[in-house]
């Protein structure tokens, strides 16, 4: 059965007070509350905060996740950090290649592949983020520019590899505009893109991967869009920067 997730993406918000408060709090909740053993919450926490919040952790349906990574494992790079820096940290999970770090960083496929690659050889998870803008979806080209982005940063691993890969796909057009796709739209892609993993590893493989949905993810439409048969939860923003909706979001399976 492929493990189902309520991965959270903090972004560049909350100060370090902020942030010990939420994540004390959706810790908590999530471990009275959500009696789902199949269910794992993740939360992505600002770098400077990784080490410190992951010491606040008091059960195992909860581990915390890097933003992102630099796919050096040391030297003279100025500002970035490492993965065996992030593992001595008690990070489990990374997310990588989220739009915003394509878009506003210039991240490439093949450096995301890099970063692969480097958080798998640490024995942690990447979660890796893929997704369309409107442009690409109005001209018909969507399903093929995602599963490019599979191809190219991912299908350079084996079979046992690419079930260590956990993959969101975030339409670029519904990631903090209010705008979510319908749960069939979504259910399209995540469809699409098991079967892109089949074509290449076969479907028992596919069947094993976990595909998050994220894009506007809230309480109010996480259980629709979490009873498609191929959507396995949600990387959700904004809506898990408040503890009550988030830890709603994790008891939606």
């Amino acid at each position: 059965m492929r493990t189902k997730y309520a991965a959270g993406n903090w972004k560049m918000n909350m100060t370090f007070e902020e942030g010990q408060i939420l994540f004390s709090e959706v810790t908590n909740m999530v471990k009275d509350e959500v009696v789902n053993p199949n269910v794992k919450v993740v939360m992505g926490v600002p770098a400077p905060y990784l080490s410190s919040f992951s010491k606040l952790i008091n059960t195992d349906k909860v581990s915390i996740a890097a933003q992102n990574c630099y796919p050096k494992a040391s030297g003279a790079y100025t500002g970035e950090v490492s993965v065996p820096m992030l593992k001595s940290a008690g990070v489990e999970y990374v997310i990588i290649g989220h739009s915003e770090r394509r878009e506003y960083f210039n991240e490439t496929d093949q450096f995301i592949a890099e970063k692969v690659d480097a958080i798998l050889a640490e024995g942690l998870t990447p979660i890796f983020c893929c997704g369309e803008t409107l442009g690409q979806r109005e001209e018909g080209i969507h399903f093929d520019f995602v599963k490019g982005q599979l191809t190219n940063s991912l299908f350079h691993l084996d079979a046992d590899a690419v079930q260590k890969v956990v993959i969101a796909y975030e339409p670029i057009w519904a990631i903090g505009t209010g705008v979510t796709a319908s749960s069939e739209q979504a259910q399209e892609m995540h469809k699409v893109l098991r079967d892109h993993l089949a074509s290449k590893y076969g479907q028992e493989v596919a069947d094993n991967i976990s595909i998050l949905y994220g894009g506007s993810v809230k309480a109010g439409n996480a259980p629709e869009l979490f009873s498609q048969p191929d959507i396995d939860g949600g990387l959700v923003g904004g809506a898990s920067l408040d503890s009550r909706g988030f830890t709603d979001i994790a008891k939606s399976f």
